[in-house]
C-alpha cells in the first residue's frame, strides 16, 4: 500500500520531549481530518510509547528516540523506536501491572494503554540494541 504522506523525527530521551512527540503525531494525523476522539487516542498511545522509551529504554541516561508517522488511506501507522537496553521478555512486559521501575511509581499499564487506544500494536526488542513499537489506528472521519 502506497503512503499518502510520511514524516520522521528524532529527539533526545528527555521527559520534556514526550509532549512534543504527542503533539507532532496528532498534528500529522490531523491532515486526514479524523475525529477529536481519534486524535486523543493517538496522543495517549504516543505518550505511553515515548515515556516507555525514555524511562525503560535508557534508564535515566540520555539517548535518542525516533518517531515515524505514515499516513495511508484510512489509517495511520506510528513507529516509536529507542536504541537503549531492550526488553528481556516482551510478553511479560505487556502484562498489565508489570513494571521494572516500581521505584518511580510506574503503573505497569503502558502497553495495555497502547493496545486499548490503538487498533494494533507490535513490539520488537533486542537486548542491548533497543525496542521498536509499531502501532496503527483507523481514521474515522468526521
Amino acid at each position: 500500500m502506497q503512503p499518502l504522506n510520511r514524516m520522521k523525527t528524532e529527539f533526545l530521551s528527555k521527559s520534556s520531549n514526550e509532549a512534543f512527540a504527542r503533539v507532532v503525531a496528532a498534528s500529522f494525523a490531523a491532515q486526514a481530518d479524523p475525529s477529536i476522539d481519534i486524535l486523543a487516542d493517538i496522543r495517549t498511545a504516543v505518550s505511553e510509547a515515548v515515556t516507555n522509551a525514555i524511562v525503560h529504554g535508557y534508564d535515566g541516561k540520555e539517548g535518542t528516540v525516533s518517531m515515524e508517522c505514515i499516513l495511508y488511506e484510512g489509517f495511520i501507522e506510528i513507529i516509536i523506536e529507542d536504541f537503549g537496553k531492550g526488553i528481556p521478555d516482551v510478553e511479560q512486559a505487556k502484562t498489565p501491572l508489570y513494571t521494572t521501575r516500581p521505584d518511580l511509581e510506574r503503573s505497569g499499564m503502558g502497553f495495555t494503554v497502547m493496545e486499548t487506544f490503538m487498533d494494533s500494536l507490535e513490539v520488537d526488542s533486542v537486548i542491548g540494541k533497543g525496542t521498536r513499537i509499531r502501532m496503527t489506528k483507523q481514521l474515522e472521519y468526521r
